[in-house]
């Protein structure tokens, strides 16, 4: 067996993740390089790999500038970033590890399918969650037949307050333009979620959505502009930045500094009182939405709705069908002790199912585990029309979400054949 070598550009929380899972597989993986403008971050990589011939580059011109380096390369930097390293990557023969989303607008989407396909790259995007142990046991009953004919389904993304904060109001996607709308850095998973299961195309969408409380008519009186400078309601707050000194830590703040668990109590506020976290949640430049409601007509006239909001906790999922239901998720999970329950129509019996909790929620419920223990079989196989979230199948994913903006922005019906045609190169 051939190791795949792995090299990766852009070298933060979700690449240092990727790197960890596949120093932990080294019978398949072998990483050897490493590029990003924070130089603690490409040695960090290094670390990781125990490669002591591993290379460090600056940035994605320097490592690219070098002949093949790898077999894959790991394209983990900023939405914003990704459109140009992934194709010059591929013209300089890489295979790719896309994380989500795979462009920041979808012109630059459908792009790089373009250039995939004509360079018969192989293109992995990061829908992490379709290698959960919780999904493949969704897609399995809905693949049994138990419920029947699929006519309609529910689902919902529950951000969680402070993640959303953390994120979409202070953090790098606070501001549309910068990133990408929130449907897509956030929800391009559960479109793809959407048309995995039903294994149908998106006909048409609606949309509706807007920022209605992270904004400054819901800020506190006296409350100042940084968290840092005495606020009269910080004691009582849910967002007060002064929580990154504490329980936020771990995770929240560690993911955005990576000097967060070494520093004292003392040069944490200090990085509050100059960085972009220690601001007021309602007193930022966002502009994302914080909840957002869709209506997806998908072929066979299946019907599907979609809610993201900031103000619930994880994913949840119905599924209706001629001969039964299934409801799923988190709340399911936390007040029943079942992740899945199944009713069939002509019973009042249920059937449940618990599934095996492999990892927390900073995994993915395991499926960034699952993605890297699959990447090799992904990128061994015989091609690009085998894999199970190539880019062509990731797109229909990204063309739903940024219809949906779309349909959002112009309160219309968005047809999903005419929107995909108007923003193909001719």
């Amino acid at each position: 067996m051939n190791k795949l070598k792995l090299a990766a550009i852009g070298c933060g929380y979700r690449t240092q993740i990727y790197a960890s899972l596949a120093a932990d597989m080294p019978k398949y993986y072998e990483l050897v390089a490493a590029a990003d403008p924070v130089e603690y971050r490409t040695e960090r990589i290094r670390e990781i790999s125990k490669n002591p011939v591993f290379r460090c580059f600056k940035d994605a011109n320097e490592i690219l500038a070098q002949n093949k380096l790898a077999d894959v390369m790991i394209v983990g930097t900023q939405d914003a970033f990704h459109f140009e390293p992934c194709k010059r990557a591929m013209e300089r023969g890489y295979n790719i590890l896309l994380e989500k989303p795979i462009a920041q607008s979808i012109d630059e989407v459908i792009e790089l399918e373009s250039v995939a396909n004509n360079l018969d790259r192989k293109v992995l995007v990061c829908h992490v969650l379709r290698y959960t142990p919780f999904y493949r046991k969704i897609k399995e009953i809905v693949n049994s037949g138990v419920l029947g004919e699929i006519i309609s389904l529910n689902a919902n993304e529950g951000v969680e307050p402070w993640h959303h904060s953390h994120s979409f109001v202070r953090g790098p996607y606070a501001v549309t333009e910068k990133a990408t709308p929130m449907i897509v850095a956030k929800c391009c998973h559960d479109m793809d979620l959407l048309s995995w299961l039903l294994e149908q195309n998106c006909v048409a969408i609606s949309s509706f959505g807007t920022l209605s409380h992270f904004n400054k008519k819901n800020a506190p009186k006296g409350s100042p502009v940084r968290c840092t400078d005495g606020c009269p309601v910080g004691t009582t707050c849910m967002y007060n930045a002064m929580e990154y000194a504490g329980k936020r830590r771990d995770v929240w703040l560690s993911a955005v500094w990576d000097n967060a668990m070494k520093a004292t109590h003392e040069e944490i506020v200090d990085y509050l009182k100059k960085s972009q976290w220690g601001r007021c949640v309602y007193k930022c430049d966002n502009n994302t939405v914080d909840h957002q409601v869709l209506t997806l007509l998908f072929e066979k006239d299946i019907t599907a709705t979609f809610t993201m909001t900031a103000f619930e906790r994880e994913r949840h999922l119905e599924i209706f069908g001629t001969e039964g239901i299934l409801k799923a998720g988190e709340f399911y999970r936390k007040f029943t002790g079942n992740d899945i329950i199944v009713v069939k129509h002509n019973s009042d019996a249920a059937t449940t199912y618990k599934i095996e909790q492999t990892a927390g929620c900073d995994d993915h419920m395991g499926g960034d585990l699952g993605l890297m223990t699959e990447l090799y079989s992904q990128m061994t196989g015989e091609g690009p029309e085998q894999m199970q979230s190539s880019i062509s199948q990731s797109v229909q994913s990204h063309v739903m979400a940024f219809a949906a903006e779309e349909a959002r922005l112009s309160g219309k019906v968005v047809n999903l054949s005419e929107f995909y045609s108007r923003h193909q190169k001719t």
